[in-house]
């Protein structure tokens, strides 16, 4: 009975060493008597208890790591802290475990050493303009650094630039003073296009007002002129009138004289006027008076 008990719990201990099951983006590394045997994918994997044994487990996920701040000198001579993360792939899980003591580690070095490179040959306004450049390169290094480590650098980026505190400071004064410039500019702008448009605007009134003053001044000139006209064309139908009633009338020299004589005396009751008769002018009175003595004698008849 104790027999069967001991043999059923080594049985469960050698099911246990021999029975791996592998997640899913994951591989285990398996060693055969210490030497690197194979690579055991996702599922179920078999392997020989006491000779064979599991040497890592390693993830084929992406991954991320935080590289912690490092102080770095620029060009000219401004220590600044630089935050960074790296975004990596495991592609050669038996490089990655024996290539290298600890792959973490080597991308974290190998970081800190390619931005301290790569930033001391900029200047500090450099480094907060380039910060894809800055990317980019340090990418294409840290790349190149980890194929025989089987890893594939995929991404790093520059979480954060910090200056120092006076630098930081002198820098938020230059930027009041550029907005302040900038500001300044905007408002002389905007002030010389105002009195521009102003200008303009006068401008545009005075030549209308003249416009104005001009049609204004032609149509009561047209206007007088076509009174004028008309005037004239009146009194050139009323003496055309008068012209022909005359004319109908027909009358004699005796009718003649006796009107103008009648004209003649109505002149001479006014009291304000005063007539002067030519001397040659007598002998054509006496005649209309003798003609008018004669009419009033036939008439008395």
């Amino acid at each position: 009975m104790w027999f069967l008990i001991v043999l059923l719990i080594i049985v469960l201990i050698i099911a246990f060493k021999s029975i791996k099951i592998v997640k899913q983006a994951e591989v285990y590394i398996i060693e055969r008597l210490g030497k690197y045997h194979k690579i055991a994918d996702a599922g179920l994997t078999i392997i020989v208890p006491f000779f064979d044994h599991v040497r890592s487990v390693v993830s084929l996920k992406q991954q991320t790591m935080d590289i912690p701040p490092q102080g770095v000198i620029t060009k000219d001579n401004v220590t600044i802290t630089i935050d960074t993360v790296v975004f990596y792939k495991i592609t050669d899980p038996a490089k990655a475990v024996y290539e290298i003591q600890s792959l973490r580690k080597g991308i974290e070095y190998l970081a800190i050493t390619t931005i301290r490179d790569i930033v001391g040959k900029m200047d500090l306004d450099q480094t907060f303009s380039s910060r894809d450049a800055i990317n980019d390169q340090l990418r294409l290094i840290l790349d190149e650094a980890t194929d025989q480590w089987g890893c594939k650098v995929d991404r790093v980026e520059i979480k954060d630039i910090t200056p120092p505190a006076d630098i930081r400071d002198a820098m938020e004064k230059q930027m009041n003073a550029e907005r302040n410039k900038r500001a300044a500019i905007l408002q002389a702008e905007g002030e010389r296009q105002s009195a521009i448009t102003i200008a303009e605007g006068e401008k545009e009134a005075a030549i209308l007002a003249a416009d104005a003053d001009r049609e204004s001044k032609i149509r009561r000139a047209e206007g007088e002129a076509d009174a004028i006209k008309k005037v004239a064309e009146a009194k050139a139908k009323e003496i055309e009138m008068v012209y022909g009633a005359i004319k109908k009338a027909a009358p004699d020299d005796k009718l003649v004289q006796i009107k103008s004589l009648e004209a003649l005396k109505e002149i001479a009751d006014g009291k304000a006027n005063k007539v002067f008769v030519p001397f040659e002018a007598t002998g054509a009175l006496s005649g209309l008076g003798a003609a008018a003595e004669v009419i009033k004698e036939k008439s008395s008849k």
